[in-house]
């Protein structure tokens, strides 16, 4: 009981400690979690004493544990895959999925099978499974590399479709290769069987799909036992189909799943916050786990000075060199596609969680079936992970250059709100080189900004319907700034989650968590401006012919400088660093200006002293800065 309680609290210190030092230094999370594990298992095992050894602590029900959690990341993200957001690029994610996912199950067994040297059953299994590229691990990689937005929308939507298809392959061919084990069933009778379970399970798990979309938003099931009800059915939809044939479970959770994200239940929203978290917690509990339970002794397959490992080694390269190159250009062939995006999508294949957590699922079933190289899935699964992910990982950036799909390498700016004060500031980061887009329901509202040029999207930010249409990829911060505090609340509110509550930002002071006619302070973003200017203080101020100003620091001229050479009543607003990052001045706190940043202020329209242009002058030559404002106002080293 002890050691299964030290292991549980090492795999959780592990596994979300591994996501932390990830998002800290950009590394990819799956590597430092297969270091952590594997650090803590068979390495240290090596030295005589295992820090994780979760054979030895959970016994018979590691298994079972490791089927629940892929279940519940398999219905997790087939909740991912709203069918509405493909209809742009849905004709090339159906060739990536109906073309490529047999040619990529056909080209990988061929390569399992004659270069890596895998019996047939364990190659057919093997590479059903590498059908899957992982979401968890493409759309990370997708954000730090910033891509272009159609080749990084069929790399995601492909993850997203592949993770299911890969995982019902890999149930197919296990299933019919027990069965002719087992039985000595002939192909003509196994698939029929299978297909027909198939069936049954997709229906089973419609079927609960439908359940739940039906008593949720009706009140049959209260608020704060939705998503305990949900998980329980998962479980129980899984455990109960594999009592009618193994591994079935996992295409009935699969297809409740999508079935769910397509049947647009209102009440779900509530819940996604909390799903993501769990699908966190479980793939860093999974792959630790999985990661900790290798031996070292039974990794021997994967030295390369012998034959065995040597042919291991050559199927990595076949994989990345040869399958997916072949798999891609064969699907996208005679599509509208470019070449070079086409060249772009047939490098970028990395593997995630779902690889090695079917693969561990697997590995001693197949060698319960007699086929010894079931063993090494899990070892060789792996390896395709490390193989994957540094190889495309850290040359996803110079591929994307020279291929010419590279997208805005700066972070960019969403503001809620055509104001003229919006429309203002839009203008003034636009001609800065940054991402801006200023959405808003009305259409004559906008009209000024698109008369200036400005990046707009016609339609309600917090409709369904724009985040499928909107790529926020590019969009690192938040501005509401409408005329209505409480809809600007909303909107900082919902989009927390995704962009970051340190990131989204309105107009208005600080609220005081003490006075219940206020806005709660964790409903709302964060108040611009040192000061906490409010709606109504910057629409009169914007009436009166304010101004933004930029102004560039260098190491002959501060921040007390720039302070100095500015009107007394200006705002400064947020400071822009050389690489594009945006740093908000708020009402809670000031960041800390540096040589080469530029601040954003907002001033009154009137005239600087003599003084003060004699003094400015004087500083601008010994800098030797850029010339001044597009609107002819006199700017403190100006560009």
């Amino acid at each position: 009981m002890e050691s299964q309680a030290l292991t549980i609290a090492l795999v959780g210190v592990l596994g979300i400690g591994a996501q932390w030092l990830a998002w800290r230094t950009g590394w990819p999370a799956i590597v430092l979690m297969l270091a952590a594990g594997f650090i803590a298992g068979p390495v240290c095992g090596y030295f005589g004493y295992r820090l994780l050894d979760p054979v030895g602590a959970f016994g018979d029900l590691l298994e079972p544990m490791v089927g629940i959690g892929v279940a519940l990341i398999l219905f997790e993200g087939g909740l991912s895959l709203d069918f509405r957001e493909l209809r742009k690029y849905g004709g090339g994610v159906g060739r990536l999925v109906l073309i490529g996912a047999p040619v990529g199950w056909l080209l990988g067994s061929l390569a399992a099978y004659y270069v890596a040297g895998l019996v047939w059953p364990v190659a057919i299994l093997f590479a059903g499974i590498l059908i899957v590229t992982g979401p968890t691990v493409v759309i990370p990689l997708l954000r730090q590399s910033s891509v272009q937005q159609r080749p990084a929308a069929l790399l995601k939507w492909e993850a997203i479709v592949n993770d299911p298809i890969g995982a019902l392959c890999a149930v197919l061919a296990y299933e019919y290769f027990r069965t002719t084990a087992q039985d000595g069933g002939t192909a003509f009778e196994v698939i029929p069987w299978i297909g027909f379970v198939a069936i049954v399970s997709a229906v089973i798990g419609w079927a609960a799909a439908k359940l739940i979309a039906w008593s949720f938003p009706r009140g049959h099931v209260p608020e704060f036992l939705k998503v305990p009800v949900l998980l329980v059915v998962v479980v129980g939809i899984f455990v109960a189909c594999n009592k009618i044939e193994h591994e079935a479970g996992l295409v009935a959770v699969t297809v409740m799943g999508i079935a769910l994200a397509n049947m647009h239940v209102s009440s779900l929203r509530s819940i996604h916050p909390f799903k993501q978290n769990i699908a966190v917690l479980l793939v860093s509990g999974i792959f630790i786990l999985l990661a900790a339970s290798l031996d070292l002794t039974e990794l021997t397959y994967l030295n390369p000075f012998e034959v065995s490992g040597l042919r291991l080694y050559l199927f990595l390269l076949a994989l990345l060199f040869f399958v997916r190159p072949a798999t891609i250009l064969i699907s996208l062939l005679g599509s509208s596609i470019p070449w070079n995006e086409r060249f772009f999508l047939a490098w970028i294949a990395p593997r995630g969680i779902v690889l090695v957590a079917i693969s561990g699922l697997f590995a001693l079933r197949m060698n319960e079936l007699g086929y010894g190289d079931g063993s090494i899935l899990i070892g060789l699964s792996f390896a395709v992970v490390v193989a994957t992910i540094v190889a495309h990982g850290f040359t996803v950036n110079l591929v994307a250059r020279l291929l010419g799909v590279k997208g805005a390498t700066r972070p960019g700016l969403l503001i809620a709100g055509a104001t003229p004060w919006t429309i203002a500031l839009a203008e003034r980061l636009h001609k800065l080189d940054t991402p801006v887009m200023i959405v808003d329901s009305s259409w004559q509202r906008l009209k000024p900004a698109r008369s200036l040029g400005l990046p707009t999207y016609h339609g309600e930010i917090l409709n369904e319907a724009t985040e499928h249409n909107l790529d926020l990829a590019p969009f690192q911060s938040l501005v509401a700034a409408t005329d209505n505090e409480a809809y600007n609340a909303l909107v900082c509110s919902e989009f927390a989650p995704e962009i970051g509550t340190d990131k989204v930002y309105q107009l208005g002071e600080g609220a005081d968590d003490d006075d219940h006619r206020a806005i709660p302070a964790s409903l709302r973003g964060r108040a611009l401006f040192a000061s906490g200017w409010g709606v109504d203080d910057v629409q009169q101020r914007s009436r009166e012919g304010w101004v933004f100003r930029r102004t560039k620091l260098s190491e002959q001229f501060d921040i007390n400088d720039a302070r100095e050479t500015l009107p007394e009543a200006a705002n400064m607003l947020l400071l822009v660093k050389p690489s594009g990052e945006l740093v908000f001045f708020t009402h809670a706190g000031a960041p800390e200006p540096q040589p080469g940043d530029s601040i954003i202020s907002y001033s009154p329209p009137r005239e600087i002293s003599e003084e003060r242009v004699a003094k400015q002058s004087a500083k601008a030559a010994e800098a030797n800065d850029e010339e001044g404002d597009a609107d002819g106002s006199p700017d403190p080293q100006p560009a």
